[in-house]
């Protein structure tokens, strides 16, 4: 007779599930040291951490598409922990007295760039979970309308409509009384629907394949 193992009763993680997680972590992180700068695209003025927030917007899509809304949404949750994590880590490194080895001039851009405001971290913690929760959850409805099909068109509406929240929570949270919003609004808005609209369909279609890929090639239990 010979013994069985017996069952955990939970489905193996997934590796495209696993490598995305990994990579969602990561842009999580960049996306508010990337926004310390502002690039030209042609007549819009963007903040450069959109890359990286378009890219998440990207993950938690294909993630919702390849394994259910609820497992998206999970993602997104575990996101606040690098996220919160590395704004921890950036006000010790800030507190700890800098070596007298180091450039000054050196010094004083570190501090520049990673010194920010409680708004402004409050606006992009409050930004990064309702816009990305809300990308996830119009995504995943007008696949539960449409079905499987209209992938360009799903990816394109969630994303720019997200991209409008977000604008709103950040911009009003971080800068409304310090200065007039309204233009900042606009621009943003204008900007961020512009790369949505771009962007988003195509790499989700790149990412839906490369996870079908990476779960195709995984050895079967």
């Amino acid at each position: 007779m010979t013994d069985t193992p017996p069952s955990s009763g939970t489905a193996p993680l997934r590796p495209s599930l696993f490598a995305f997680a990994i990579f969602y972590g990561g842009m999580v992180c960049i996306a508010g040291v990337l926004g310390n700068k502002q690039v030209a695209l042609g007549p819009l003025a963007v903040e450069a951490g959109i890359f990286a927030f378009l890219l998440l917007v990207v993950t938690s899509s294909s993630v919702a598409e390849l394994h259910g809304r609820s497992i998206a949404n999970r993602l997104v949750l575990i996101g606040f922990v690098p996220l919160l994590m590395s704004l921890l880590l950036t006000e010790l490194v800030l507190a700890v007295p800098a070596s007298p080895a180091m450039d000054p001039a050196r010094l004083e851009a570190f501090d520049l760039m990673m010194h920010g405001t409680p708004r402004i971290w409050l606006g992009g913690i409050l930004a990064y979970g309702i816009s990305t929760l809300l990308n996830v959850t119009i995504f995943s409805r007008l696949k539960g309308r449409e079905g499987s099909s209209l992938l360009w068109l799903r990816s394109a509406v969630a994303s720019a409509g997200s991209q409008i929240v977000d604008t709103l929570i950040f911009v009003t949270v971080a800068f409304y009384g310090v200065f007039p919003v309204k233009e900042l609004l606009m621009g943003q808005m204008l900007a961020k629907v512009v790369l949505s609209v771009l962007l988003v369909p195509p790499l989700i279609y790149a990412f839906v394949a490369l996870g079908r890929r990476l779960d195709a090639a995984a050895p079967r239990d």
